[in-house]
């Protein structure tokens, strides 16, 4: 199954603050035009909690103080599967499996689309879209948020920060490091990275907002972005 495009589409731009209906209208047509072109096109979206999984873990963290962070996952977690369910119902008529919230489990993937959600605690959906793209042989990951580029260094800390076109996995995950924590917000996940690595992976980080560029990732055309690890990482 070399014909996949897996994309890990943000929490935070499909409810950056509320659901944002019209991107996902866009990015539903979009799509299904893509999808249409070539009927042996298959796409899995990885779907992640943004806001609702914010404002819970917020609630939580304001309830108790000591809490444990694996409650903390299980709220984001839970954020993704209603994220996930929404963008499910939106492809329904080319998506003929349940929201995949096991990306180890039983899947079918008989029609041309996939959407998946949080499995479990320790990582986010990245994690999730690595070992999707592992198990159905794809080799670029698509990560959509709402920052356009990998940057040398948190642009909110830093403001001599530089925009990367690529980066290795080696460069990258110095910078990240390797652990992860409830609601940390990086380009891609530190655990998903480390796995993405050993597969030989790539990943483009790119605004998902911009759906014309997403389409230009997807066509393989020339993209505004950062490409992370290489053919020979």
């Amino acid at each position: 199954m070399n014909n996949v495009a897996v994309i890990s589409l943000g929490g935070s731009i499909i409810a950056p603050d509320k659901v944002d209906s019209a991107f996902l209208k866009q990015l539903n047509q979009e799509l299904r035009t893509y999808l249409k072109e070539d009927k042996s096109r298959k796409i899995i979206l990885v779907c992640g909690g943004g806001a609702p999984a914010r404002v819970y873990q917020d609630a939580m963290r304001a309830i108790k103080e000591d809490i444990d962070s694996e409650e903390l996952d299980w709220l984001g977690i839970r954020a993704t599967h209603l994220n996930g369910q929404l963008v499910k119902a939106m492809l329904a008529d080319l998506c003929t499996d349940n929201l995949v919230t096991d990306p180890t489990g039983h899947i079918n993937f008989r029609g041309q689309v996939l959407v998946a959600a949080g499995w479990k605690p320790g990582f986010s959906t990245d994690n999730d879209a690595v070992i999707l793209a592992e198990r159905f042989e794809g080799k670029l990951i698509i990560n959509l948020s709402n920052i356009a580029k990998v940057y040398t260094d948190d642009p909110k800390k830093n403001p001599d920060v530089k925009p990367l076109d690529s980066i290795t996995w080696a460069e990258y995950r110095a910078m990240v490091g390797d652990s992860w924590t409830p609601g940390k917000s990086t380009p891609f996940d530190p655990i998903a990275s480390a796995r993405a690595e050993k597969m030989k992976m790539r990943v483009v980080c790119a605004d998902g907002r911009n759906i014309p560029n997403t389409m230009d990732i997807l066509y393989g055309r020339t993209f505004f972005g950062t490409l992370i690890g290489s053919e020979n990482a």
